[in-house]
Parts: C-alpha cells; structure tokens; sequence
C-alpha cells in the first residue's frame, strides 16, 4: 500500500514564465469582461492564441471572485482557467474573501473538468495592487485547506513572476508549515 502524497509535497513553488508550465490547466487573473489585458492574462491569450480570447468572448463574462474555462489552445494545457481576483480598495471591500474565492473557485473548476494539476500566477498582486505579502498567504491557505479535503488534485505549481514574488510565497508557505 503506497502511502499519498504529504499536502505541502503537493504544492510547488517555481519562478518562471506560466505559459511555458505543463498542467492540466493554467490559472489566468482575468478581468470580469474576459477581454484579454496585460500582465499573466496577456502572456497566457498570447501564447495560446485566438481560440482562448474568442470561448472568452461567447461566455461573456465572470464576477470577481469567480472563474471560468476556455480552451489551452496552443498551451500544453487542456484548459485555461480565467479567475477574476479582486481589485485592492485598502482590504474593507471584502477583498480577501474575493481573492480566496478566486482560487476556491479555479480549484472546483479543475476538479469538475477532470484535471488533477494546476498552475496559478499570483492573482490580484499586479495592476489590482492587492500587497503582496498578504495575497500569498491568502491564497497559499486557501490550496492548502483544498488539497486537504480534496485528493483529486494532486499538483498544484504556483508559477511566480520575478523574485521578490517568488521569495514572498516562499515565506507565506514556509510560515503556513509550521
């Protein structure tokens, strides 16, 4: 009898570019019009191509701390994973629930599809401003308390741009482990 994986093995930090990650389905911080944008959105509607941009266009929309799926397209992914995390008002607009909800969200997504890996960005740290120190351990809870509950998902690769994004995750998993 083989004994599952530990939680935290489940979960791997990278710093790197999230297009370039082989998963079942890549997480982009999407905006609630789906319309494509900068930043992980803009890389990932790039290197997918136009397939991605167009199932966006036909479903419309999501509501922040929600998420929807399209196609990979051109990715190594079978899907991408658009969330909508939560624009940063100071913390007294409920973001922090918004923003676990997001990764809440694109979990039960995953699992619904069928995949059992995953790889985010960090959602709602760039152009929505939400610190970042704060979002990691946010959203590194909200995997941990999923992956705890729910032994479908078995990867979980957190793909972070830069290194003080990176090294902020290291903290928050390091700090969640103890």
């Amino acid at each position: 009898m083989t004994t599952p994986p530990r939680i935290h093995d489940r979960i791997e930090l990278l710093q790197g570019d999230i297009t370039q990650i082989k998963a079942d389905a890549l997480v982009t911080a999407a905006n609630a019009g789906l319309r494509g944008g900068g930043g992980v959105d803009g890389a990932i509607h790039g290197a997918g191509g136009p397939e991605i941009l167009e199932e966006c266009r036909r479903i419309g929309g999501c509501p922040t701390g929600k998420a929807v799926a399209t196609t990979g397209g051109k990715l190594a992914a079978r899907w991408v994973i658009h969330a909508v995390g939560p624009i940063w008002r100071g913390g007294g607009q409920e973001e922090a629930a918004l923003l676990a909800s997001a990764y809440r969200e694109s979990l039960n997504l995953l699992v619904s599809l069928g995949g059992s890996s995953i790889a985010f960005p960090s959602i709602s740290t760039g152009v929505y401003g939400y610190p970042l120190e704060e979002a990691s351990v946010i959203a590194l809870d909200t995997i941990l308390r999923f992956l705890r509950r729910e032994p479908r998902v078995t990867h979980v690769k957190m793909v972070l741009f830069g290194e003080r994004t990176f090294h902020a995750y290291q903290r928050a998993l390091k700090s969640l482990s103890e």
